[in-house]
């Protein structure tokens, strides 16, 4: 994975992200000096299910795969995000272990945000770290409800088989 450290390309990314538009672009460039711009290939592990990830993701383009180890089973796959979309937020929760395994799917391109440095930008200032997690929370929500939807996909197809 690569990544370059573009000021303007960073941000112009973040303003693209469906989720972050509702920050301001004074707080937003706060946000983007603890960003790089990462491309990973297909293929590419981002992040394991159990491991602590220095990095909270957001996809620009691409495709990436989020599976659980599900025991006695092969790994699952609960979700595939796309561009606008947020990986690794338990990063944003301090020394929080990843959930599930990421995996690109396609050449992907990323805005990675170093999560100690942003958890201490979130500290200091209350008005990036509330426009922050209530943006989080509303993600998390719509996740929650991507995977339920997934997960009663796979159990229907399991009680047709």
């Amino acid at each position: 994975m690569s990544g370059e450290h573009s000021s303007s390309m960073a941000l112009e990314l973040l303003k693209a992200v469906p989720l972050l538009q509702a920050i301001p672009e004074r707080l937003l460039a706060k946000i983007v000096s603890l960003t790089t711009v990462e491309r990973a290939a297909a293929n590419r592990v981002l992040f394991t299910e159990g491991t602590l990830c220095d990095r909270i993701y957001f996809v620009a383009e691409g495709l990436v795969a989020l599976d659980m180890h599900v025991p006695r089973r092969d790994p699952t796959r609960i979700l595939t995000v796309g561009p606008g979309e947020v990986l690794a937020w338990s990063a944003l929760l301090s020394d929080q272990r990843m959930t599930a395994t990421a995996t690109v799917l396609e050449d992907t391109c990323l805005v990675a945000l170093a999560a100690q440095p942003l958890r201490q930008l979130c500290d200091a200032d209350h008005e990036i770290g509330f426009a922050l997690m209530r943006l989080m929370a509303m993600a998390l929500s719509r996740r929650l409800l991507a995977t339920r939807l997934q997960l009663l996909d796979l159990f229907a197809e399991a009680q047709s088989v």
